[in-house]
């Protein structure tokens, strides 16, 4: 391919994000015939499938690596509309962040960046072992993700610290299944309640030499997992930054006091010079700073 169609490179972003021809039709204010037209122009250019037609439509492997390209083309596009002092559009910005992250320290990120706003922010709950190929493929601009190291070819990785998990339970539930205290032959017959069956067996293991078969619940790092654990149904593991103003209240107990198991954690992003991108990225590290174990 010559050059890009910027057009059609449109077209094909608003196919993968309203997942089909006729949305993306609509919300481009085109006829469907005119989508359906640049995408198959767009893939003869380049030899390759670029959509899956299906429901819902999705792009390709080198179809996302096309988009990745256009929404960064936006991006430093906007830069030059600030430097130019022209209307400053608003470009797409995507990223992926587990839900332990999601749920304590990563909102603190967002006021910069929302007010006044700055860019369209897509934030995807993505867990921290899946998260990287997301950033690897151009889904997303950046990742809260599991260290990897960088060849320097691909996104750069800034370690940002651990998220800690602790062992909880409500002072009911651990009077009836741990009043002689948090040990094996208990917790091999208490029921627990876990997002992450490997994290809950890592603790365990560490802890109390257990292997990784108990009996457990397994619920989203959520709204219904801190139910299980608050109405007292299951004791489980909690980022302490989650559970910390409950253990203070007397609502839930630290099982295993001085117990607990770390999770590193490391911001992985396309290097991209742009206003948008640098202060995610600034906002992203100095707030796990004050929120994550550092080393």
């Amino acid at each position: 391919m010559e050059q890009f169609d910027y057009r059609a490179l449109a077209v094909l972003d608003a196919v993968a994000t309203h997942g089909s021809f006729d949305k993306a039709a609509t919300a481009l204010g085109i006829s469907q015939s005119a989508v359906s037209q640049r995408i198959k122009t767009l893939e003869d250019s380049v030899g390759r499938l670029l959509i899956v037609r299906g429901v819902p439509a999705t792009p390709t492997g080198l179809g996302q690596r096309l988009i990745s390209h256009y929404r960064n083309v936006k991006l430093m596009e906007a830069t030059l509309d600030i430097d130019l002092g022209k209307p400053v559009s608003m470009p797409e910005l995507s990223v992926a962040v587990d839900a332990a992250s999601l749920a304590t320290w990563f909102p603190l990120c967002l006021p910069p960046l929302l007010m006044p706003p700055r860019c369209q922010l897509e934030v995807r709950a993505a867990p921290r072992q899946q998260a990287l190929p997301l950033v690897r493929d151009g889904a997303v601009f950046g990742a809260i993700a599991e260290p990897d190291g960088s060849d320097g070819r691909g996104p750069t990785v800034t370690p940002l610290g651990a998220m800690r998990y602790v062992a909880v339970a409500t002072p009911q539930f651990a009077a009836h299944w741990f009043g002689d205290g948090f040990m094996a032959q208990a917790v091999k017959l208490a029921p627990a309640v876990t997002h992450d069956h490997e994290l809950t067996a890592r603790f365990l293991a560490e802890h109390l030499a257990l292997g990784d078969t108990y009996p457990h619940h397994t619920l989203p790092l959520s709204t219904a997992l801190n139910d299980c654990l608050f109405g007292g149904l299951a004791w489980g593991l909690l980022p302490y930054l989650q559970a910390a103003h409950a253990l203070a209240q007397g609502q839930l107990l630290d099982l295993l006091p001085g117990a607990y198991v770390d999770v590193p954690l490391a911001w992985h992003a396309w290097e991209l010079e742009t206003p948008f991108t640098q202060a995610l990225a600034e906002q992203v590290i100095t707030v796990a700073g004050k929120y994550l174990v550092q080393p």
